[in-house]
């Protein structure tokens, strides 16, 4: 299945029926009096959270969706039947913004959360609901309501616990191989990874979910490489593991680019909690690996984690690290209650 965070979508809610204009007349009956029934109510149109999905790649193909229109009011009192309503079934973390693509309609970040896109318009009212004392053969009823119509982007925004983040070719897709049963595409080229990927790594008899982005480059923030419209993926995370290419000939700067890209992107990036690690030690010499260490060291304030996700080197110690932080994170936010340590399972 293909990755889509973005998709721009038509919708319209269905429009109200009209309100029957009938009389009884029946033999023998001298007194039929106005009968005309009200208009069905036009369906409304919803989002709402569904689990198994983590794409909006259905709305690829399909753009435009309409809710059913009210059935008009009949003779015998008869009302006319309500229109369906449609329901855009979206990932959990879905934001959904106006056409200008700035102000936010939503954020669907929990599951089965729903909210009302556009409400469907109501039925007119049939002739029998005017009859009164004095006016006993009404030839008035109301028309139907039109519906809502209106153009909204969907955004998604992975939620994940975790987020790699790095130049190109720093390691962040091999980690999340190494760490979980994700299957990234991995090569010796820049820009491998297109698309964020996802991957749940477990430590300690915890679980946690990691979100591999894309790698930045300096200038992302203004459309550089692949930009940053992929940082959107690790808003919402409470760590960074920020990989430093150990084979690369200057990691301090290195970590100033991608720090300074987040600056750029702002959305509290730059405040979330860090752990650095200077990646594909099992490449470099171990002069050369205390040498890139301590340049790295004074760039980031502290003394990074030596990782290497094919030998193994760091690995453990890096996914504690981050379990650490998450935990610590959970218990700093006052509407989440950390969860407790689940049991290790062997076959």
């Amino acid at each position: 299945m293909k990755f889509l965070d973005q998709a721009k979508v038509y919708i319209r809610s269905g429009d109200g029926g009209n309100g029957g204009l009938s009389f009884r007349r029946e033999k023998f009956i001298e007194f039929g009096g106005p009968d005309g029934g009200n208009g069905g109510r036009g369906g409304d149109v919803w989002a709402e959270c569904v689990d198994g999905l983590n794409t909006l790649i259905d709305y690829r193909y399909q753009q435009h969706f309409k809710a059913v229109n009210g059935q008009q009011g009949m003779g015998r009192e008869r009302s006319g039947a309500g229109g369906a309503d449609i329901v855009l079934r979206v990932p959990v973390g879905t934001q959904i913004f106006e056409e200008d693509n700035e102000t936010l309609i939503a954020d669907l970040d929990t599951l089965g959360q729903r909210v009302l896109l556009a409400k469907g318009g109501n039925g007119g009212f049939g002739n029998a609901h005017f009859k009164s004392s004095t006016n006993r053969a009404p030839r008035r009823f109301n028309p139907g309501l039109p519906g809502q119509e209106r153009t909204i982007w969907l955004r998604l925004k992975l939620i994940a616990d975790a987020g790699l983040v790095g130049l190109p070719n720093a390691g962040k897709s091999t980690f999340l191989a190494a760490v979980s049963a994700a299957r990234p595409k991995i090569a010796d080229y820049p820009f491998t990874t297109l698309h964020p990927g996802l991957g749940v790594a477990r430590t300690g008899g915890r679980e946690f979910v990691i979100a591999d982005i894309p790698g930045l480059i300096e200038g992302a923030h203004e459309g550089a490489g692949l930009g940053d419209r992929f940082l959107g993926h690790v808003e919402r995370c409470r760590v960074l593991l920020h990989l430093v290419d150990g084979t690369g000939e200057d990691p301090a700067e290195a970590y100033r680019v991608i720090r300074e890209e987040l600056a750029a992107y702002g959305h509290g990036l730059e405040d979330k909690p860090e752990v650095v690690a200077l990646s594909k030690a099992d490449a470099i010499t171990p002069e050369d690996r205390k040498k890139k260490a301590k340049a790295l060291a004074k760039a980031a304030g502290r003394p990074p984690l030596i990782l290497s996700a094919v030998s193994g080197e760091g690995v453990e110690q890096a996914l504690q690290m981050l379990a650490r932080e998450i935990a610590a994170a959970a218990v700093a936010d006052p509407n989440e209650v950390p969860a407790e340590p689940e049991e290790e399972w062997r076959p």
